[in-house]
């Protein structure tokens, strides 16, 4: 049981983290001041979440790692991220989109591991529970702004969600791992998850003029350590003060 504990808080702790890196790259280059800073504090947000998950994972694990060990000490295959959050920012629709995914699955999740029956996940759940519906709040209003707004923006906007649509699929995988916590009263069960994320989606969605696309194939392989070529990129520059200099301290 602790090994499937440690990689599903894992799971939890990678998301949010290259998500919060991904966010971060438009700290500066934001379309106008308000945004530059709500992304940053959105990434900050994630980052702080991400920092409990993993010092609670290096807790489980027993072996001496800490939260820093854990994020940028690891290689690409031993991260378990869904395939979404490492798709990059392209222009800012496409944030907006990759966001509100995310965001519609992460609300719900982070609802029902309050009720977890390990009380740590449950307490930093309860903990993120109210930024996260800030979160949904902020790329449902942009998404509708999008959709809504002019030609461009719309489609723009509609690019962005077809493009993104085929990584959602990742968010909802029950493997033997989930399976098994599903069962201890650990993790959620992930189609009432997709449920809470449909009825957001198709409710945003319909406000913004949008098109659901069709379910089709999906990408998944995230959570097994399979990614895009993506997240190599991402860690390359993440982990490089750390790489060159390791156990460094300021």
């Amino acid at each position: 049981m602790s090994q499937a504990l440690f990689t599903y808080t894992l799971r939890l702790a990678d998301d949010l983290l290259i998500l919060s890196h991904r966010l971060s790259e438009w700290c500066g280059h934001g379309p106008i001041l308000e945004e530059d800073i709500a992304l940053t504090n959105r990434a900050l947000d994630h980052i702080g979440e991400a920092r409990n998950l993993y010092t609670y994972a290096g807790q489980v694990e027993g072996k001496g790692r800490d939260e820093d060990d854990l994020a940028y000490l690891r290689n690409e295959r031993q991260f378990v991220n869904t395939k979404l959050v490492e798709q990059p920012n392209g222009d800012y629709a496409h944030t907006i989109v990759r966001s509100f995914l995310f965001d519609a699955y992460h609300l719900p999740l982070a609802e029902a591991l309050t009720k977890s029956a390990d009380a740590q996940l449950a307490a930093i759940a309860a903990k993120a529970v109210k930024e996260a519906q800030y979160h949904v709040k902020h790329s449902s209003d942009w998404l509708i702004r999008f959709g809504d707004g002019t030609e461009e923006s719309h489609r723009r906007a509609q690019e962005a969600l077809d493009n993104l649509w085929t990584y959602t699929g990742d968010l909802f995988v029950m493997d033997e791992i989930h399976q098994q916590l599903l069962k201890a009263g650990i993790a959620p069960d992930l189609a009432k998850i997709k449920a809470a994320f449909d009825a957001t989606v198709d409710k945003v969605l319909g406000v913004a003029t949008l098109k659901r696309p069709a379910d089709g194939f999906m990408a998944t392989g995230g959570r097994q350590g399979k990614h895009s070529e993506h997240l190599g990129y991402i860690l390359a520059e993440m982990q490089y003060l750390q790489r060159a200099y390791p156990g460094a301290e300021w």
